[in-house]
């Protein structure tokens, strides 16, 4: 992992408590969620999602909540690159990215999305 740690607060810290914190679901349905990968300098950080998780039918919702999440709770945070393993290692895989109620959709004349709740 290419982590630098600098002073008391330590953003490999913050982000491993965001995920505690935020997805607790994750370990109660027998997943996990690791930094793979916490670049300060760009502030790219990279999520495997595992256990459980891979394989899992709604695990693109988690990765794309984690992503919208965690870029505003942690400001040093600015891409969050997030997969299950299922995928190749890539981001998301191909497909449809998952929508949440509320949030608006660029290709659809910015309309509120009433999609799918996820489930945290």
């Amino acid at each position: 992992m290419s982590t630098e740690t600098q002073g008391g607060d330590d953003l490999e810290d913050r982000v491993a408590n965001f995920l505690r914190r935020n997805f607790p679901q994750i370990q109660m349905h027998g997943g996990s969620a690791a930094i793979q990968d916490l670049d300060r300098e760009t502030g790219e950080v990279t999520i495997a999602l595992g256990g459980a998780c891979s394989g899992c039918g709604i695990s693109p919702m988690t990765i794309q909540a984690i992503k919208s999440r965690m870029v505003k709770e942690i400001p040093e945070i600015e891409q969050v690159n997030a997969h299950t393993g299922m995928d190749g290692g890539g981001d998301m895989g191909g497909g449809t990215s998952p929508s949440f109620p509320g949030e608006t959709v660029d290709d659809d004349g910015g309309e509120a999305d009433e999609g799918p709740e996820a489930p945290f």
